[in-house]
């Protein structure tokens, strides 16, 4: 479908008028991104560049597609997961703002796929990948639009492990800027973001007290120890499992018991993944949780809960409980499962609030400009943020916050930099 020009395919154009509410809200809290837009506006530097962006179709988001605009960039948009698109948001940017959008929440995996191939047919030289299936795609289908690429920038832990697990292989074919292990972006977005918006996630859908809740966090990365520190802080004793030993005793060290996950199976009483890794929960933790134990995941692919053990156990067909929430039978026992196995924080909530994605896209943003205005291409491989243009973020944030710090003074920084001085 088209509108004034602009292809799409959504859910409701007639939606545009609440996108669009949504979209100024979320911009109020976005005082780094808007620096970003201004510096965008003027120097214009993803000029005439086509840019596929696939992401969660969300208002923070949008706010990051219309600065990439307002850089000079042919933007199109899709979504990074089948359950976390925001259908109002999508249909204000193709009304509102005229980027092109392919997103409709609850699109079956095929349509899902159909609206990548979409973006691809546009022949990008940079992309934006919410867990890397925009660019594994263009590897597997479509290898002869790789000589043109500028590069891209991934925004997640899952899709920085596949693409660095590319580069080893000698797979990768194009520069990839992580943008997920940025400073600006994990220590924030997956730490203070991951935390709160997963747990308004399982709050909205369940409508549970988490106080004197035992709640189980599989894996302690940043995201794990946002969800374990904003569970303990509701009242929940927290449990962490982990196959790292030096994340597992930092965990133990932080006050959080440490064990595996067979044996927090038989006391939880909700369970949330943030590994990314397949089969985290399985047949033999769900043939001993307890009734009613609810089970969730917040990393990027639903493959962290083993649903297909799940099935094979149940008596009968899951029954839907609540919005987001199944309801499977096992042994007599009730377990349920929220959103699917999907992103919960997205799929049952808003996800992260727009003021610590301030940060993420500020970092994308000038990520994918930094990649497009290199003097030379850049080789294939995995690329980190340059150091600068973290502190250049950083500061922006602490001004937006009313916050200063200390300037070194030319004694102390001949001191720091001096070997002679000791004791």
């Amino acid at each position: 479908m088209a509108s004034n020009g602009v292809e799409y395919d959504i859910k409701d154009i007639g939606l545009a008028a609440e996108g669009k509410r949504r979209i100024e809200w979320a911009e109020r809290d976005m005082p780094v991104l808007q620096k970003v837009r201004e510096r965008f506006e003027k120097e214009l530097p993803l000029k005439g560049k086509t840019l596929a962006a696939v992401l969660h179709v969300t208002a923070e988001t949008a706010n990051l597609v219309r600065v990439l605009k307002a850089g000079g960039a042919n933007v199109f948009l899709s979504a990074s997961n089948p359950l976390s698109t925001q259908d109002d948001v999508a249909a204000a940017l193709v009304k509102e703002y005229e980027i092109p959008t392919f997103a409709i929440k609850g699109e079956s995996k095929e349509t899902f796929f159909k609206h990548i191939e979409a973006l691809i047919a546009q022949k990008p030289v940079l992309t934006m990948d919410d867990g890397a299936d925009l660019v594994s795609t263009i590897h597997k289908d479509h290898p002869e639009l790789l000589k043109g690429m500028l590069g891209g920038t991934e925004e997640t832990t899952t899709g920085v492990i596949r693409l660095r697990a590319m580069h080893k292989d000698g797979a990768l074919k194009m520069p990839i800027v992580a943008v997920n292990d940025a400073k600006t972006k994990n220590l924030f977005d997956n730490r203070y973001g991951t935390g709160q918006s997963t747990l308004d996630g399982i709050i909205r859908a369940t409508d549970v007290l988490l106080a004197g809740k035992t709640f189980v966090v599989a894996g302690y990365g940043w995201c794990g120890k946002g969800l374990a520190m904003r569970a303990k802080g509701m009242g929940a004793g927290v449990i962490v499992t982990e196959i790292d030993p030096v994340k597992a005793l930092e965990a133990a060290m932080d006050g959080f018991f440490v064990t595996t996950m067979r044996s927090a199976a038989s006391v939880g009483d909700i369970f949330c993944t943030v590994t990314g890794n397949i089969n985290v929960i399985g047949a033999e933790e769900f043939k001993v949780m307890k009734d009613g134990a609810i089970v969730c995941n917040s990393g990027h692919f639903d493959v962290e809960i083993n649903l297909n053990d799940l099935k094979k156990m149940a008596s009968g067909e899951p029954k839907v409980v609540r919005d987001n929430v199944q309801e499977y039978i096992v042994s007599g026992k009730r377990i349920r499962i929220l959103a699917e196995g999907r992103l919960v924080n997205l799929a049952a909530a808003e996800g992260h609030p727009a003021s610590v994605m301030d940060m993420s896209f500020s970092t994308q943003a000038l990520g994918s400009a930094w990649m497009a205005t290199q003097k030379k291409p850049l080789a294939p491989g995995v690329y980190d943020i340059p150091e600068e243009m973290e502190r250049e973020i950083s500061s922006l944030k602490l001004a937006s916050m009313g916050m200063k710090i200390d300037e070194l003074t030319p004694e102390q920084k001949k001191y720091l930099e001096s070997w002679q001085h000791g004791t």
